[in-house]
């Protein structure tokens, strides 16, 4: 398995109404993307402030492998939702890595 985090930093177009419909999108992607084994997604409300560097809004999905992850990037609904971003994001961080399990 695979797993794929993103932490999203929004410019100042970005308001609790959008925040809203991207999370329902987000979510929205383990019923609609095959290759997902679970996925969770939220607003960052951790008291580390001094580490926050602006990041709100984060995604965790896991995959069943790099193949499924490979053809979630061009899938039609996930290619919706990067279009849906146009004009709100600051910057992006995405983090991929094969699931290790100790013991």
């Amino acid at each position: 398995m695979v797993e794929h985090l993103v932490c999203f930093k929004f410019n100042e177009n970005y308001n609790p109404e959008i925040e809203k419909l991207l999370l329902q999108t987000l979510l929205s992607f383990r019923e609609l993307i095959p290759g997902i084994v679970d996925l969770t997604a939220g607003v960052n409300v951790t008291e580390e402030t001094a580490n926050i560097n602006g990041y709100t809004l984060g995604l965790r999905v896991t995959f069943e492998d790099m193949q499924a992850l490979r053809e979630y990037g061009p899938h039609p609904v996930h290619q919706q939702f990067v279009q849906s971003l146009d004009g709100l994001l600051e910057n992006v961080v995405v983090i991929d890595y094969p699931i290790i399990k100790n013991g």
